[in-house]
């Protein structure tokens, strides 16, 4: 098969996943990501990063991103408590935190975590690109 035959193909097998599919895949990189920080893998949790979150966090900081991502105030992992899956976003709820998600080439990435609810406004938060 050409590569544009491999990569149509897997478009569509990404498509018809179940929302199901698609929260769990959500939730793992959100975990996953929590996890990394608080293992103190940089490396980790920036390939989880959307490009425009990474260049953020290294660009606000003058650090590499492996580096400025560890020296952001993430809070540890906590239970999933709820995941929406809109399109190609994804919100994933934790017990004290909220990330949000979008699909890249090759999956989930996080555009945002450390975020906290705000009455009538946009959430607050830690980690976010521009």
């Amino acid at each position: 098969m050409s590569a544009v035959l491999l990569a149509a193909f897997g478009l569509v097998a990404a498509a018809c996943a179940s929302v199901d599919d698609r929260s769990r895949a959500a939730d793992d990189v959100a975990v996953r990501l929590l996890t990394a920080v608080a293992g103190r893998d940089g490396e980790t949790a920036c390939a989880l990063l959307a490009p425009a979150t990474a260049e953020e966090v290294s660009g606000s900081a003058d650090k590499p991103c492996a580096q400025a991502v560890l020296d952001e105030d993430l809070p540890d992992p906590g239970t999933v408590t709820g995941t929406e899956v809109y399109g190609q976003w994804a919100q994933v709820r934790f017990t004290g935190d909220t990330v949000f998600l979008a699909v890249f080439p090759g999956g989930w990435r996080v555009v945002a975590a450390g975020c906290t609810p705000r009455p009538e406004r946009p959430y607050d938060c830690v980690l976010q690109g521009s």
